[in-house]
Protein backbone atom coordinates (compact mmCIF):
# COMPACT_ATOMS: atom_id res chain seq x y z
CA UNK A 1 0.00 0.00 0.00
CA UNK A 2 2.89 2.74 1.01
CA UNK A 3 4.75 1.64 -2.66
CA UNK A 4 1.37 2.45 -4.29
CA UNK A 5 0.84 5.73 -2.83
CA UNK A 6 4.45 6.58 -3.47
CA UNK A 7 3.71 5.95 -7.15
CA UNK A 8 0.60 7.51 -7.00
CA UNK A 9 2.23 11.04 -5.47
CA UNK A 10 5.31 10.44 -8.04
CA UNK A 11 2.70 10.48 -10.86
CA UNK A 12 0.68 13.22 -9.35
CA UNK A 13 4.19 15.16 -9.11
CA UNK A 14 4.88 14.82 -12.67
CA UNK A 15 1.00 15.63 -14.22
CA UNK A 16 1.62 18.85 -12.16
CA UNK A 17 4.83 19.19 -13.62
CA UNK A 18 3.93 19.12 -16.83
CA UNK A 19 0.84 21.41 -16.11
CA UNK A 20 3.62 23.97 -15.08
CA UNK A 21 5.64 23.95 -17.17
CA UNK A 22 2.70 24.01 -20.36
CA UNK A 23 1.72 27.18 -18.12
CA UNK A 24 4.61 28.85 -17.78
CA UNK A 25 5.87 28.06 -21.81
CA UNK A 26 2.50 29.81 -22.63
CA UNK A 27 3.30 32.47 -20.16
CA UNK A 28 6.81 33.12 -22.01
CA UNK A 29 4.88 32.86 -25.38
CA UNK A 30 2.44 35.67 -24.04
CA UNK A 31 5.17 37.93 -22.68
CA UNK A 32 7.10 37.97 -26.32
CA UNK A 33 3.91 38.45 -28.11
CA UNK A 34 1.61 41.50 -28.68
CA UNK A 35 -1.50 40.50 -28.14
CA UNK A 36 -2.35 43.51 -25.35
CA UNK A 37 -6.02 42.91 -25.07
CA UNK A 38 -6.23 38.97 -24.78
CA UNK A 39 -3.04 38.76 -23.03
CA UNK A 40 -3.93 40.14 -19.89
CA UNK A 41 -6.87 37.96 -19.44
CA UNK A 42 -5.17 35.03 -20.28
CA UNK A 43 -2.22 35.64 -17.42
CA UNK A 44 -5.27 36.16 -14.78
CA UNK A 45 -6.74 32.74 -15.71
CA UNK A 46 -3.08 31.13 -16.32
CA UNK A 47 -2.29 32.55 -12.10
CA UNK A 48 -6.11 31.12 -11.03
CA UNK A 49 -5.19 27.90 -12.84
CA UNK A 50 -1.40 28.23 -10.65
CA UNK A 51 -2.93 28.85 -7.37
CA UNK A 52 -5.07 25.36 -7.81
CA UNK A 53 -2.29 23.31 -8.44
CA UNK A 54 -0.46 21.74 -5.79
CA UNK A 55 3.16 22.40 -5.12
CA UNK A 56 5.77 20.27 -6.37
CA UNK A 57 9.50 19.57 -4.72
CA UNK A 58 10.78 23.18 -3.64
CA UNK A 59 13.65 23.63 -6.37
CA UNK A 60 11.30 22.78 -9.25
CA UNK A 61 8.13 24.83 -8.28
CA UNK A 62 10.28 27.69 -7.25
CA UNK A 63 12.20 27.65 -10.58
CA UNK A 64 8.74 27.60 -12.36
CA UNK A 65 7.29 30.12 -10.58
CA UNK A 66 10.24 32.17 -11.20
CA UNK A 67 9.70 31.63 -14.95
CA UNK A 68 6.22 32.13 -14.89
CA UNK A 69 5.97 35.69 -12.66
CA UNK A 70 9.25 36.81 -14.82
CA UNK A 71 7.16 36.39 -18.08
CA UNK A 72 3.99 38.15 -16.56
CA UNK A 73 6.44 41.00 -15.44
CA UNK A 74 7.92 41.07 -18.84
CA UNK A 75 4.48 41.14 -20.75
CA UNK A 76 3.36 43.84 -18.16
CA UNK A 77 6.08 46.31 -18.71
CA UNK A 78 6.34 45.37 -22.78
CA UNK A 79 2.11 46.33 -22.00
CA UNK A 80 2.27 49.43 -20.12
CA UNK A 81 4.97 50.60 -22.98
CA UNK A 82 3.25 49.84 -25.83
CA UNK A 83 0.03 51.68 -24.74
CA UNK A 84 2.00 54.62 -23.00
CA UNK A 85 3.53 54.83 -26.89
CA UNK A 86 0.17 54.52 -28.24
CA UNK A 87 -1.79 56.73 -25.71
CA UNK A 88 1.74 59.57 -27.17
CA UNK A 89 0.33 58.83 -30.55
CA UNK A 90 -3.30 59.64 -29.93
CA UNK A 91 -2.38 62.81 -28.33
CA UNK A 92 -0.08 63.64 -30.90
CA UNK A 93 -2.54 63.01 -34.10
CA UNK A 94 -6.00 64.70 -31.76
CA UNK A 95 -3.33 67.76 -31.70
CA UNK A 96 -2.74 67.75 -35.63
CA UNK A 97 -6.33 66.72 -36.20
CA UNK A 98 -7.21 69.27 -33.73
CA UNK A 99 -5.15 72.03 -35.84
CA UNK A 100 -6.29 70.68 -38.99
CA UNK A 101 -9.91 71.73 -37.92
CA UNK A 102 -8.86 75.39 -37.02
CA UNK A 103 -7.33 75.69 -40.77
CA UNK A 104 -10.78 74.15 -41.87
CA UNK A 105 -12.42 76.34 -39.45
CA UNK A 106 -10.77 80.33 -41.41
CA UNK A 107 -11.15 78.19 -44.91
CA UNK A 108 -15.25 77.12 -44.73
CA UNK A 109 -16.96 80.67 -45.81
CA UNK A 110 -14.02 81.11 -48.66
CA UNK A 111 -15.54 81.55 -52.29
CA UNK A 112 -12.55 81.21 -53.69
CA UNK A 113 -13.49 77.56 -55.16
CA UNK A 114 -10.40 76.54 -56.69
CA UNK A 115 -7.65 77.01 -54.45
CA UNK A 116 -10.08 76.44 -51.66
CA UNK A 117 -10.69 73.46 -52.27
CA UNK A 118 -6.86 71.85 -53.23
CA UNK A 119 -6.56 73.59 -49.76
CA UNK A 120 -9.25 71.01 -48.39
CA UNK A 121 -7.74 68.19 -50.53
CA UNK A 122 -4.50 68.93 -49.03
CA UNK A 123 -6.39 69.03 -45.72
CA UNK A 124 -7.81 66.17 -45.80
CA UNK A 125 -4.49 64.13 -46.73
CA UNK A 126 -2.44 65.38 -43.80
CA UNK A 127 -5.97 63.79 -41.61
CA UNK A 128 -5.54 60.69 -43.17
CA UNK A 129 -1.70 60.64 -42.56
CA UNK A 130 -2.19 61.89 -38.91
CA UNK A 131 -3.36 58.59 -37.69
CA UNK A 132 -6.07 57.21 -34.91
CA UNK A 133 -6.56 59.94 -31.85
CA UNK A 134 -8.41 57.06 -30.17
CA UNK A 135 -11.85 55.91 -31.11
CA UNK A 136 -13.25 58.88 -28.04
CA UNK A 137 -11.66 61.58 -29.67
CA UNK A 138 -11.74 60.46 -33.23
CA UNK A 139 -15.28 60.59 -33.97
CA UNK A 140 -15.97 63.64 -32.43
CA UNK A 141 -13.27 65.80 -34.24
CA UNK A 142 -13.98 63.69 -37.58
CA UNK A 143 -17.65 65.00 -37.27
CA UNK A 144 -16.59 68.83 -36.97
CA UNK A 145 -13.96 68.45 -39.48
CA UNK A 146 -16.20 67.09 -41.92
CA UNK A 147 -19.14 69.40 -41.01
CA UNK A 148 -16.69 72.43 -42.33
CA UNK A 149 -15.84 70.67 -45.06
CA UNK A 150 -19.69 70.25 -45.86
CA UNK A 151 -20.03 74.00 -45.31
CA UNK A 152 -17.83 74.97 -47.70
CA UNK A 153 -18.29 72.12 -50.89
CA UNK A 154 -21.99 72.55 -50.36
CA UNK A 155 -21.47 76.71 -50.83
CA UNK A 156 -19.34 75.56 -53.81
CA UNK A 157 -21.99 73.48 -54.99
CA UNK A 158 -24.94 76.12 -54.29
CA UNK A 159 -22.86 78.66 -55.70
CA UNK A 160 -21.98 76.25 -59.04
CA UNK A 161 -25.42 75.75 -59.30
CA UNK A 162 -26.18 79.62 -59.42
CA UNK A 163 -23.32 80.19 -62.33
CA UNK A 164 -24.15 76.83 -64.30
CA UNK A 165 -27.55 78.78 -64.88
CA UNK A 166 -25.89 81.98 -65.71
CA UNK A 167 -23.31 80.21 -67.99
CA UNK A 168 -26.07 78.47 -69.75
CA UNK A 169 -28.15 81.72 -70.65
CA UNK A 170 -24.64 83.34 -71.54
CA UNK A 171 -24.25 80.00 -73.73
CA UNK A 172 -27.76 80.18 -75.94
CA UNK A 173 -27.19 84.23 -76.67
CA UNK A 174 -23.46 83.58 -77.75
CA UNK A 175 -25.20 80.79 -79.91
CA UNK A 176 -27.40 82.96 -81.06
CA UNK A 177 -24.89 85.77 -81.78
CA UNK A 178 -22.23 83.72 -83.60
CA UNK A 179 -24.87 82.37 -86.07
CA UNK A 180 -25.68 85.90 -87.28
CA UNK A 181 -22.18 86.57 -87.46
CA UNK A 182 -21.51 83.86 -89.73
CA UNK A 183 -24.44 84.40 -91.65
CA UNK A 184 -23.60 88.06 -92.36
CA UNK A 185 -19.57 87.84 -92.14
CA UNK A 186 -18.97 85.08 -93.91
CA UNK A 187 -18.50 84.63 -96.58
CA UNK A 188 -16.64 88.18 -97.20
CA UNK A 189 -17.54 90.16 -99.86
CA UNK A 190 -16.62 93.60 -98.35
CA UNK A 191 -12.90 93.62 -96.52
CA UNK A 192 -14.04 96.75 -94.40
CA UNK A 193 -17.29 96.08 -94.23
CA UNK A 194 -16.34 92.73 -92.68
CA UNK A 195 -13.65 93.78 -90.36
CA UNK A 196 -16.08 96.28 -89.09
CA UNK A 197 -18.78 93.72 -88.15
CA UNK A 198 -16.30 91.83 -86.72
CA UNK A 199 -14.62 93.99 -84.55
CA UNK A 200 -18.25 94.73 -83.39
CA UNK A 201 -19.45 91.21 -83.27
CA UNK A 202 -16.33 90.41 -81.20
CA UNK A 203 -17.44 93.53 -78.53
CA UNK A 204 -20.59 91.98 -78.29
CA UNK A 205 -19.38 88.76 -77.90
CA UNK A 206 -16.90 89.18 -75.07
CA UNK A 207 -19.55 91.42 -73.46
CA UNK A 208 -21.61 88.10 -73.23
CA UNK A 209 -19.27 86.61 -70.12
CA UNK A 210 -18.43 83.15 -69.70
CA UNK A 211 -20.33 79.62 -70.62
CA UNK A 212 -20.24 76.21 -69.34
CA UNK A 213 -16.72 75.08 -69.96
CA UNK A 214 -17.33 71.91 -72.20
CA UNK A 215 -19.05 74.37 -75.05
CA UNK A 216 -15.60 76.62 -74.56
CA UNK A 217 -14.45 74.54 -77.44
CA UNK A 218 -16.45 74.47 -80.14
CA UNK A 219 -17.75 78.09 -79.47
CA UNK A 220 -13.91 79.20 -80.01
CA UNK A 221 -13.77 77.15 -82.65
CA UNK A 222 -16.65 78.70 -84.76
CA UNK A 223 -15.15 82.36 -84.10
CA UNK A 224 -11.79 81.53 -85.34
CA UNK A 225 -13.40 80.64 -88.66
CA UNK A 226 -14.87 83.86 -88.73
CA UNK A 227 -11.45 85.37 -87.85
CA UNK A 228 -9.45 83.88 -90.03
CA UNK A 229 -12.02 84.19 -93.32
CA UNK A 230 -11.78 88.28 -92.46
CA UNK A 231 -8.03 87.32 -92.57
CA UNK A 232 -7.63 85.56 -95.94
CA UNK A 233 -9.89 88.28 -97.38
CA UNK A 234 -7.77 91.14 -96.19
CA UNK A 235 -4.85 88.82 -97.49
CA UNK A 236 -6.08 88.49 -100.77
CA UNK A 237 -7.33 92.15 -100.75
CA UNK A 238 -3.19 93.17 -100.31
CA UNK A 239 -2.30 91.31 -103.09
CA UNK A 240 -4.71 92.77 -105.00
CA UNK A 241 -3.63 96.49 -104.53
CA UNK A 242 0.10 95.74 -103.56
CA UNK A 243 1.47 98.14 -106.25
CA UNK A 244 4.69 96.26 -106.36
CA UNK A 245 3.11 93.42 -106.81
CA UNK A 246 0.81 95.01 -109.15
CA UNK A 247 4.04 96.24 -111.02
CA UNK A 248 5.52 93.05 -111.16
CA UNK A 249 2.32 91.41 -113.04
CA UNK A 250 2.60 94.01 -115.27
CA UNK A 251 6.22 93.86 -116.20
CA UNK A 252 5.79 89.75 -116.37
CA UNK A 253 2.82 90.48 -119.04
CA UNK A 254 4.62 92.48 -121.20
CA UNK A 255 8.14 90.65 -121.02
CA UNK A 256 5.87 87.61 -122.16
CA UNK A 257 4.13 89.38 -124.74
CA UNK A 258 7.24 90.75 -126.36
CA UNK A 259 8.82 86.90 -126.46
CA UNK A 260 5.97 86.09 -127.92
CA UNK A 261 6.28 88.61 -130.45
CA UNK A 262 9.74 88.12 -131.30
CA UNK A 263 8.90 83.93 -131.96
CA UNK A 264 6.16 85.42 -133.78
CA UNK A 265 8.87 87.46 -136.00
CA UNK A 266 10.55 84.06 -135.88
CA UNK A 267 8.79 81.64 -137.11
CA UNK A 268 7.60 83.97 -139.98
CA UNK A 269 10.88 84.26 -141.40
CA UNK A 270 11.72 80.75 -141.37
CA UNK A 271 8.40 80.24 -143.39
CA UNK A 272 9.61 82.90 -145.71
CA UNK A 273 13.03 81.07 -146.13
CA UNK A 274 11.23 77.71 -146.56
CA UNK A 275 12.85 76.48 -142.94
CA UNK A 276 9.50 74.23 -141.40
CA UNK A 277 11.48 73.40 -138.49
CA UNK A 278 12.81 76.53 -137.67
CA UNK A 279 8.87 77.56 -137.94
CA UNK A 280 7.72 74.88 -135.91
CA UNK A 281 9.86 74.79 -132.93
CA UNK A 282 9.21 78.87 -132.90
CA UNK A 283 5.32 78.13 -133.21
CA UNK A 284 5.51 75.29 -129.94
CA UNK A 285 7.44 78.20 -127.99
CA UNK A 286 4.68 80.18 -128.96
CA UNK A 287 2.17 78.22 -127.50
CA UNK A 288 4.45 77.79 -124.34
CA UNK A 289 4.87 81.44 -123.63
CA UNK A 290 0.81 81.93 -124.46
CA UNK A 291 0.04 80.05 -121.98
CA UNK A 292 2.55 81.61 -119.59
CA UNK A 293 1.02 84.88 -120.42
CA UNK A 294 -2.49 83.78 -119.86
CA UNK A 295 -1.54 82.83 -116.35
CA UNK A 296 0.34 86.30 -115.50
CA UNK A 297 -2.85 88.33 -117.49
CA UNK A 298 -5.02 86.02 -114.85
CA UNK A 299 -2.75 87.40 -112.10
CA UNK A 300 -2.84 90.93 -113.24
CA UNK A 301 -6.79 90.65 -113.58
CA UNK A 302 -6.83 89.86 -110.12
CA UNK A 303 -5.67 93.37 -109.31
CA UNK A 304 -7.92 95.19 -111.38
CA UNK A 305 -11.25 93.25 -109.53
Amino acid sequence: ASEARKAERAKQHEATREAKEAMVGEAEALASGNDWRGGVNRFRQLLEDWKKLPRIDRATDDALWHRFSSARTTYTRRRKAQFAEQSARWGEAKAVKEQIIEEARSLADSTDWGPTSGAFRDLMTRWKAAGSAAREHDDKLWAEFRGLQDQFFGARTAAQSAQDEEFSGNLVAKEELLAKAEASIVPVKDVESARAAFRTFLEEYHALGKVPRDAMRGLDNRVRAIEQAVRKAEEDEWKRTDPEARQRAEETVAMLSAEIDKLAAKAEKAEARGDQQAAKKAQDSIATYQTWLDQAKATLADFTR
